[in-house]
């Protein structure tokens, strides 16, 4: 396997020639992957480009055919998702992953329940709760919750647990441009304590989160930068953008 150069004090999560396999076909081929701390990372590509498979193999959801996963200075691969968890990375999945039979304040409690107890697990899930701004619906059970609330819950939980890495997916699918704005917020809010990665259809969304965007074509990286700079870029507009305003003329 191929190792690479040495992680760094500035470097979170490291991929190195990381890929997947099915059937004999690379889904993922052989990535070289860096994020720093508290950094914010959009993962972006067409359907079927790799970027969701890759952020399944960064949750240990799959196993590497091959390549390297060092996160905080330790070996990933190999580790099941819980024990990844364990290590300080908190995945939200498209679908928001709630005990719907609980309150919203309990689950936000259950969260911040990981690394804090007594008088300041209350104060935290309180401060929460606020910072969501879902503080009147706090005793509504999660199953009565609308979509965009629900979502919310889940970044919160986020927030709530302060995981070194949080892999957010589709966060903002199905809301509104107002709830998006809202989304992008707490996103923000969640980068004080934790990096992020975000895998995201909505380019609009991607554009007012502005963050470093990587790009996925083929199960390979075909280019990294900021929001201006991969959209201008000729392989990306043939891959992925060009792709989308063909659709949409």
């Amino acid at each position: 396997m191929r190792e690479g150069p040495a992680m760094t004090h500035d470097t979170l999560l490291q991929a190195r020639g990381l890929g997947i396999s099915f059937g004999g076909v690379d889904a993922v081929g052989a990535v070289d992957f860096d994020l720093r701390p508290r950094e914010l990372r959009c993962l972006i590509g067409p359907n079927g480009a790799g970027k969701t498979t890759f952020f399944r193999l960064l949750s240990g959801q799959y196993a590497p055919s091959r390549g390297t996963i060092r996160f905080d200075g330790q070996p990933l691969q190999g580790l099941r998702p819980f024990e990844i968890a364990r290590r300080g990375i908190g995945v939200k999945t498209q679908v928001p992953s709630l005990f719907e039979g609980l309150s919203l304040r309990a689950n936000i409690e259950l969260a911040a329940s990981r690394r804090l107890r007594g008088a300041e697990l209350a104060a935290e899930v309180e401060a929460v709760l606020h910072r969501i701004g879902l503080y009147e619906l706090r005793e509504t059970p999660c199953a009565e919750l609308a979509h965009g609330q629900r979502q919310w819950v889940e970044l919160g939980q986020i927030l709530a647990s302060r995981p070194k890495l949080a892999l957010l997916d589709e966060p903002a699918a199905g809301m509104t441009h107002d709830e998006s704005l809202r989304t992008v917020a707490l996103i923000r809010q969640i980068t004080r304590e934790s990096a992020v990665i975000v895998v995201e259809h909505d380019m609009e969304f991607i554009r007012l989160l502005g963050a470093e965007v990587t790009v996925f074509e083929r199960g390979r990286i075909i280019a990294q930068g900021s929001f201006a700079q991969v959209a201008r870029d000729p392989q990306v507009r043939a891959a992925y953008l060009g792709r989308k305003e063909q659709a949409d003329a």
